[in-house]
């Protein structure tokens, strides 16, 4: 299968929401559990939880006080939304379950990968990064302070914010299953076992022993992709984030009579990489870091990767 190239321009002014559905705005502000929150899910009591850590030498308070800066800067953008506006708030955990509009304006109040996370249940909505702990992030999607970030929504609504048209992943199955990444998805073996497949690109083909391999997006290019390219001397091969191309890296592929080492990275831009499981067990597929929500491939499942049609509409202004 050819991965299309085409797409929207890497920037443009949002779509109006107005037009797409109902005329009352809807913004939907996401999250995840903070360490705290973790922590106390855990061990029951904040008490308890001091002494789990106070016994390895570990403070609480830093972790309460970056709690108490989320919940601080959640509870900020949902006041200052107008009260005629709608408001959902959905935990990283319910994203799956949650029925997005068109025309929902998405908040996003955390780390970078929260973004990630939220990219692929979503089709064309606007997405906002708000970092509340600014310069202890990355900031590479989280993009706004907590201060702005009320003013961007507003503008968002009204379709005065500029949108980045962020290149995804997209893994199709031969029996119609569909995954679809941010970052990278990674195809291989579950665990330390060798990944065994046939991998092939345009009209090359090769049999590979490997510890699996990633297609990666050019937002990705900062993470898991990064670190495989530098180890390989291969980091031009990465593209920029809005850049309709992708970029393929075979980790560890191991020579013998039966397999190669030839085909172990490149560019995607009109090819998609299509790979074909020789896994009787423990073959697998999943996007952006998350395990949990693996795809199985068993022997002979075709897997195909390329450049999905849809993008990650991230304000950057």
């Amino acid at each position: 299968m050819s991965s299309t190239t085409s797409g929207p321009p890497p920037y443009r002014q949002a779509t109006s929401s107005t037009k797409k559905g109902t005329s009352v705005p809807r913004v939907v502000i996401v999250s995840r559990p903070t360490e705290y929150e973790e922590l106390l899910k855990r061990h029951g009591t904040r008490a308890q939880a001091a002494f789990f850590l106070g016994a390895r030498k570990a403070s609480l308070d830093e972790i309460e006080g970056r709690h108490h800066a989320q919940e601080a800067s959640l509870a900020h953008v949902a006041s200052a939304l107008p009260t005629k506006w709608r408001r959902s708030r959905v935990p990283r955990a319910e994203l799956s379950r949650f029925v997005f509009e068109p025309s929902d304006v998405i908040v996003a109040v955390g780390q970078d990968g929260l973004v990630a996370n939220v990219a692929k249940y979503l089709d064309g909505q606007t997405v906002i990064g708000v970092d509340p702990l600014p310069g202890r992030n990355a900031g590479a999607l989280v993009r706004f302070d907590t201060t702005r970030a009320c003013d961007v929504v507003r503008r968002a609504v009204e379709t005065h914010v500029e949108i980045e048209s962020r290149t995804m992943v997209e893994a199709r199955l031969d029996d119609g299953q569909r995954l679809v990444a941010l970052n990278e998805i990674y195809v291989g073996h579950r665990t330390h076992q060798s990944s065994r497949y046939r991998i092939a690109v345009g009209s090359d083909e090769e049999r590979h022993s490997s510890s699996g391999l990633i297609v990666a997006s050019g937002t990705g290019a900062t993470g898991w992709s990064l670190s495989i390219a530098r180890g390989v001397g291969a980091t031009e091969l990465l593209p920029a984030p809005t850049e309709r191309a992708l970029a393929y890296f075979v980790r560890e592929a191991w020579p013998s009579p039966v397999t190669g080492t030839k085909l172990v990275r490149g560019r995607l831009t009109e090819d998609a990489l299509a790979i074909t499981s020789e896994m009787n067990d423990g073959g697998v597929l999943f996007g952006d870091g998350i395990e949990d929500d693996r795809i199985t491939i068993g022997w002979g499942v075709r897997v195909t990767v390329g450049i999905a049609h849809r993008t990650l509409a991230l304000a950057v202004k």
